[in-house]
């Protein structure tokens, strides 16, 4: 009986497999096709890679992505890891009530976080054009900037919805360190910024990378926060691939989906192994 179960179980199992990842592995297939049809195979080739080099707005999508991604993983991880050194410092009763608002935005739908920013930079860049105008007519020598969504509010975006993760990465490495030993250290002499960056930094390290990561993932292939709020100025990867499938999908889109797939499977194979060696060391130090 329990064979029989555990066959079931393993069928299942690679079924739930196949129904997840067969479309995938047909698109990556299909993106070393010779041929443009995504049905009939005529042959090994790089031909869509090459052309997908080659195409100026692509590649200006692709720098865009990487560009966010990467500004908005740093800025996030720096605040992110403060603001989780600060809700350490709460009492409990003042922390759970403030992680509870952090896990709103991860919990949200897409599509509510979206709407809701693009409402907010609307509503500032109205008022501040208004006053804008105003200013300029009063008097002439300074002249303030009318304000349009673009960069700039598709960066402030994909920070604000990276923060929390990075939040969630870093608190229980805090937790998880002595408490003892930072104010050991600042009665040996350190300030709270040598304390910090000799002992809580070295602590929590595998946290805010595991968060950096996370964030990055979360940020590369993002695309209804970014459609919402990236303006007409800005687009992503992922906006310019749902711009390119309104038409007849090119085999371009499977090469960028494969390029795209995997990068983000790399970053998550990096985040399992850093885990999965962090465990094996705790286990180390406990036996």
């Amino acid at each position: 009986m329990k064979r029989n179960n555990s066959l079931l179980n393993r069928v299942f199992m690679a079924l739930v497999f196949v129904f997840l990842y067969a479309p995938i592995f047909l698109l990556i297939i299909f993106s070393f096709n010779a041929g443009s049809s995504n049905t009939v195979w005529k042959g090994f080739s790089l031909e869509w890679y090459g052309k997908l080099f080659q195409n100026r707005l692509i590649m200006q999508s692709v720098y865009t992505t990487l560009l966010v991604s990467l500004l908005a993983t740093v800025i996030a991880t720096v605040a992110g890891t403060f603001a989780a050194i600060g809700f350490y410092a709460m009492r409990r009763k003042f922390r759970e009530p403030l992680m509870t608002v952090n896990n709103i935005p991860m919990m949200n739908a897409d599509i509510v976080t979206g709407v809701s920013l693009c409402l907010l930079f609307v509503a500032f860049f109205g008022l501040w054009n208004d006053f804008a105008q105003w200013c300029n007519a009063a008097q002439g020598f300074i002249r303030l900037p009318r304000l349009t969504m673009g960069f700039g509010t598709l960066l402030i975006a994909h920070i604000t919805f990276n923060i929390p993760y990075v939040i969630l990465s870093v608190g229980p490495k805090l937790r998880q360190m002595d408490k003892n030993l930072v104010d050991a250290a600042m009665d040996l002499g350190c300030t709270w910024m040598q304390a910090f960056r000799k002992v809580i930094l070295p602590e929590i390290k595998p946290g805010i990378v595991s968060g950096a990561l996370t964030a990055f993932t979360m940020s590369i292939d993002d695309f209804v926060i970014s459609y919402f709020t990236a303006g007409s100025s800005a687009s992503t990867l992922a906006m310019t691939i749902y711009g390119m499938t309104k038409k007849r999908v090119s085999p371009q889109i499977n090469a960028i989906s494969t390029l795209l797939f995997v990068t983000v499977l790399v970053l998550l194979a990096i985040v399992n192994i850093r885990e999965a060696r962090q465990e094996r060391l705790r286990e180390q130090r406990r036996s």
